[in-house]
């Protein structure tokens, strides 16, 4: 019957903070178990984003340094198409941190056909030779060694001489010109080719300082070497040249005859 509906109704509303109060543990630990759930979903996901912006750069690092030594080896390809002889392409190993010894060992070695005195280039000029050879690697004598010395001739005007090495980060040096010697600054350096090492019309450097002291017989000519010493990865070996053998004319019917 509808006669207890009104108070049905009021004891609802005396009743209902009874009930709240009674559910609310519930409804608590149901609020902190939802949040520690989300929590947790959250802190994993921004881990594995964290992990992943990470693997992304470093890929990204990685295509960078490929695209740099593309780069590189683009360069180093390029300057081969210059030059006659035959090359073979090789990277560093090590490099000697002896201050008195400017040396490296690269990645080739007598399986490759190397041999001792072989000249060795980067995509910018000539880098040194070779001064020792083992079966997987070797060991290159730069231009910046104190014992390394090469002839060379003034691009401009053909005149000779000698460049020597002088220490690491330093100039190379010209020995043996007069004061009055044909040197302008700037000039091109070559390989001359005499002592039979090293081919015609390498680049070895630039004349950098030229400075005429009084009371000695020769100027003192500083060079700016062309290769990239300090920052060369991949090196150019020069390969002997295939000598092709002609085969002497056949005879003559005249010669035949006699």
């Amino acid at each position: 019957m509808n006669y207890f509906v009104p108070v049905r109704s009021v004891l609802s509303a005396v009743v209902y903070p009874v009930q709240a109060l009674a559910s609310m543990p519930s409804d608590v630990g149901d609020w902190f178990s939802k949040f520690f759930q989300d929590h947790k979903k959250l802190t994993t996901k921004i881990t594995a984003l964290e992990a992943n912006d990470l693997l992304n750069s470093f890929r990204l690092q990685k295509l960078q340094a490929l695209e740099r030594e593309n780069m590189r080896l683009r360069k180093l390809l390029g300057s081969s198409f210059r030059i006659q002889e035959r090359v073979l392409v090789a990277e560093m190993l090590t490099i000697d941190l002896d201050p008195s010894s400017q040396q490296v060992v690269i990645d080739k070695g007598a399986q490759s056909g190397l041999f001792s005195g072989q000249p060795v280039l980067d995509a910018t000029g000539v880098m040194g030779q070779v001064i020792e050879v083992g079966p997987f690697s070797s060991r290159i004598l730069l231009l910046t060694d104190p014992s390394h010395a090469i002839p060379v001739q003034i691009n401009r005007n053909g005149l000779r001489a000698v460049a020597i090495g002088r220490g690491l980060g330093k100039k190379l040096q010209l020995d043996h010109l007069p004061h009055n010697a044909d040197v302008r600054k700037g000039d091109l350096l070559v390989t001359s080719g005499l002592g039979g090492m090293f081919p015609v019309g390498y680049p070895v450097g630039t004349i950098d300082v030229i400075s005429n002291i009084q009371g000695k017989i020769f100027a003192e000519i500083r060079v700016k070497p062309a290769a990239q010493l300090e920052t060369s990865r991949e090196v150019l070996l020069v390969l002997p040249t295939v000598k092709v053998v002609v085969p002497d004319s056949e005879p003559s019917l005249a010669e035949d005859e006699q």
